[in-house]
């Protein structure tokens, strides 16, 4: 039974076709998880706060970082550094009171996943890598949990709807994992501020619907929404009962990236600061962008990842070849090129980038 304020609170729903009071109760009695607090997170959770869901769940490990402002609207500048549940649980209890939290500040794995799906009736992709994408996938057909999927990269977003009574499952769209290399992430290709905010939008748009019984939901339909061209096109997802081939959880790390830990070495920022102290011959080479540079560097020769294919012979073949960005990702990638290309087993991975030197070896250095 709804109370007389949330009557209140809930009128505009009221007069819908096919809405009305009993679906208002169907988001009263649900409970909902949503993996990703950044982006995608920011606009799912408030819209379904707002539109009465019981209970939602907040899976993240992140804090606050500068970077994310541009399109992570729930936080504010003096918010860097705190936790990205602690501060959405408390916007969401501002929004409505009668929504229940439930904070999960770590990271969804194979080992913890289950028993924290199992509490809620469906699942909402908010991430930004496959591993996760395919975790949650797995998890919620052993449990028989909804899934809605949503991507993000550059201009362009994706949504869809998996799981429901058996119907197509994210398998189902990609079988296997894409090459890592052939999909970089929003650090490397960038992200439009305004996307992950409409397809969000759109993501607790479809768990409203699949809730509370209306509309046609994107069972075995895949949403790719344009932003440069505003064009859309639903694309079928042919069900070929990939589910089948689920029967537990696995290393999702190793089922998507199999070579990652054979092919590139790594050293620490510890390690690069011994062999700076100790002033070993040795090249440090910065993959980032001109524009990162300006904020934090450790003066490295800036050779950006896009340019690698044509500074091939600029990398040292006779010594100690140590590769940065900002995070690790992008360094792995030209590691994973050169090493490929050239055959070079002199090349080394800093492990976490200026991130990581930021937090172990220079405080002041600007994170970003």
């Amino acid at each position: 039974m709804l109370s007389k304020e949330e009557i209140q609170r809930y009128q505009r729903h009221f007069p819908l076709p096919d809405f009305g009071v009993e679906a208002q109760e169907k988001l009263k009695k649900s409970k909902v998880l949503i993996v990703g607090c950044g982006g995608l997170g920011n606009p799912v959770s408030s819209y379904l706060a707002a539109s009465g869901v019981s209970c939602i769940g907040l899976i993240d490990s992140d804090v606050v970082s500068i970077s994310n402002l541009q399109r992570q609207i729930l936080y504010k500048e003096q918010e860097i550094g705190i936790s990205k549940v602690r501060l959405t649980a408390q916007k969401l209890k501002e929004l409505n009171h009668h929504v229940e939290i439930e904070e999960y500040n770590l990271n969804l794995n194979s080992k913890n996943a289950l028993s924290i799906i199992d509490k809620f009736d469906l699942v909402i992709d908010c991430t930004d890598n496959f591993p996760t994408r395919y975790l949650i996938n797995d998890a919620c057909i052993l449990q028989n949990k909804p899934f809605i999927y949503g991507s993000i990269y550059q201009y362009e977003g994706q949504v869809a709807v998996f799981n429901v009574n058996k119907s197509a499952n994210y398998r189902d769209l990609y079988p296997t994992p894409p090459n890592p290399e052939s999909v970089p992430d929003c650090e490397i290709g960038g992200v439009l501020g305004t996307l992950p905010g409409i397809i969000g939008s759109i993501q607790a748009n479809e768990a409203i619907k699949v809730i509370c019984g209306i509309g046609q939901p994107l069972i075995e339909k895949l949403f790719i929404f344009d932003s440069q061209s505003m064009e859309t096109r639903v694309i079928k997802i042919k069900n070929t009962n990939a589910r089948d081939t689920i029967t537990g959880l696995i290393d999702y790390e190793e089922f998507c990236h199999p070579n990652k830990n054979k092919m590139v070495k790594e050293i620490t920022v510890k390690e690069l600061h011994e062999m700076i102290e100790n002033k070993e011959d040795f090249q440090l080479i910065d993959v980032r962008e001109p524009h990162e540079v300006e904020i934090a560097t450790l003066d490295g020769e800036l050779i950006p990842l896009g340019d690698i294919p044509q500074n091939e012979d600029k990398i040292a073949k006779n010594k100690k070849v140590v590769v940065h960005c900002r995070s690790g990702a992008r360094s792995g990638q030209a590691i994973q090129y050169l090493q490929g290309k050239l055959g070079l087993e002199n090349l080394y991975n800093l492990k976490g980038g200026i991130l990581a030197w930021a937090d172990e070896i220079d405080p002041s250095m600007e994170k970003y």
